[in-house]
């Protein structure tokens, strides 16, 4: 994993918010955050994940909101927190930049080791949890938008036991079965 030293913030709706101008530009070369008037706001799971690595000090008012608490507050707004914290943390413990997903469903846009800053993302992840059921023609739709704009498809498959596994998609062709596109599997 890497080093980042420890932060403090505070806790604005589910968001942390980063004031100190040293901090701001540690975590904006290491692909944290979004800038706003001089201010660094972490996404949600931006926030569980430098509270779970101990790298965040983070308080609402004068009170230290811990991860649980923080996870709590998050799943109340988004009921797939948990599913985007697993496969975020993953993936920036294997090293890579990862930032919000930019529509067509995806949850993540994630860069190549060390291109962050230089290219844009090549990767967009999808997130599903095991049992998940899913439409095949919207998943074939986002899949096609997603390779014509040069970025690879993956899918991120939460196991019950929490771990991710990743399936990269090229391309998805259903000749046979044109009609029943609206069809759902199951992970």
């Amino acid at each position: 994993m890497e080093e980042t030293p420890v932060v403090e913030g505070q806790l604005i709706f589910d968001q942390a918010c980063i004031t100190n101008k040293n901090m701001i530009h540690e975590l904006e070369l290491k692909g944290y955050g979004d800038l706003e008037n001089e201010k660094l706001f972490l996404k949600s799971f931006e926030t569980l994940f430098l509270l779970y690595s101990d790298k965040l000090i983070l308080k609402k008012s004068k009170k230290k909101i811990d991860f649980d608490t923080m996870m709590g507050i998050c799943q109340k707004q988004d009921d797939q927190t948990l599913t985007k914290f697993l496969i975020y943390r993953d993936l920036r413990n294997r090293g890579y930049v990862v930032k919000d997903g930019f529509g067509f469903g995806s949850d993540f846009r994630v860069y190549e080791r060390g291109q962050f800053g230089e290219k844009g993302a090549k990767f967009l992840i999808f997130g599903l949890n095991e049992g998940q059921q899913e439409k095949m023609g919207n998943l074939q739709k986002k899949i096609e938008q997603i390779t014509q704009m040069g970025k690879e498809p993956v899918i991120a498959v939460i196991e019950r036991r929490g771990e991710v596994i990743y399936y990269k998609i090229n391309r998805m062709d259903f000749l046979e079965n044109k009609s029943r596109l609206e069809e759902s599997f199951q992970i």
